[in-house]
């Protein structure tokens, strides 16, 4: 579903609480990126598992997102970058070893910390990681992005939230359904708990540029590498990995499809299992 909207809200200041947090374990720190449009929360039980294995976790919100979707789409992705470097470096300072995992646009912006940190990223994890949205429940209307993105239009149109929303658990999957199906464009009282209602079209348009740019730095990228997919992505199909995967530059990378999970796979049916994948990797360093 497209949803049109030329209403540009008043408000600028932040609408919805940081819901950034830091797990404070030994000198070896993950460092974890939700993804775009989402929430720290899309990384809680994984930075809780890493936690109790003893990893100190952090999970920092991306920016812009607690503000409105006006001020939101117009954030470029070296703004994210630029901000979530930021974060990196001042948790980095404080540990002995720091690990990487991104989930979704997240994984993207985690390459991009593996190629311009080689030395202080130990090793990466790449959880349904996103160049292309070529998942089974994107709209067909996807095929007109390339269109779009020439255009002014690319700041006016939005992408409305629908049903899976990245979940297979019909329980988890319900909750959010509650808020997602009555949730306007300028609803933000739950954003921190759910994510946006929507997703910009510009934000997609930045998602391909940061995505051209990192396909453009895999070869140079030779730190160690998990990655992990569901074979049964709603948003972005196993191939997203298996791409990263052909083209990363490292000789220590190992490759994970799921059987029962959708996109977001840090919070849905495998959760524990993704949980200890991760760990059993990093535990290697």
């Amino acid at each position: 579903m497209v949803i049109f909207s030329f209403k540009e809200e008043a408000e600028k200041n932040p609408v919805a609480p940081d819901e950034s947090f830091f797990l404070q374990g030994n000198d070896r720190l993950c460092f974890l990126i939700h993804g775009l449009t989402g929430t720290p929360r899309e990384m809680g039980f994984l930075a809780h598992r890493l936690h109790r294995a003893g990893y100190s976790a952090a999970a920092p919100l991306m920016k812009g997102h607690n503000m409105t979707l006006s001020t939101l789409k117009k954030i470029r992705w070296q703004d994210f970058y630029a901000a979530m470097k930021e974060k990196f470096l001042e948790q980095a300072a404080r540990c002995e070893s720091v690990f990487v995992a991104g989930l979704s646009f997240g994984a993207l912006l985690g390459l991009c910390l593996a190629h311009e940190f080689p030395r202080k990223v130990k090793a990466l994890i790449c959880l349904s990681p996103t160049l292309f949205f070529d998942g089974w429940s994107t709209p067909k209307s996807r095929v007109l992005l390339p269109l779009i993105y020439r255009t002014p239009l690319k700041y006016n149109i939005f992408f409305k939230e629908e049903s899976p929303y990245g979940i297979k658990n019909e329980r988890l999957r319900s909750r959010i359904e509650s808020y997602y199906k009555k949730a306007k464009l300028d609803d933000y009282e739950q954003i921190h708990l759910h994510g946006y209602p929507a997703i910009p079209v510009s934000c997609m348009y930045q998602n391909h540029l940061l995505a051209n740019y990192v396909s453009s730095l895999l070869g140079t990228i030779r730190n160690p590498a998990l990655l992990v997919q569901a074979k049964d992505d709603d948003v972005t199909s196993p191939r997203n990995s298996e791409y990263i995967y052909q083209r990363l530059g490292s000789s220590d990378k190992e490759i994970c499809f799921l059987e029962d999970s959708y996109h977001i796979i840090t919070a849905d049916q495998e959760r524990e299992k993704v949980a200890q994948r991760v760990i059993s990797f990093l535990n290697k360093y």
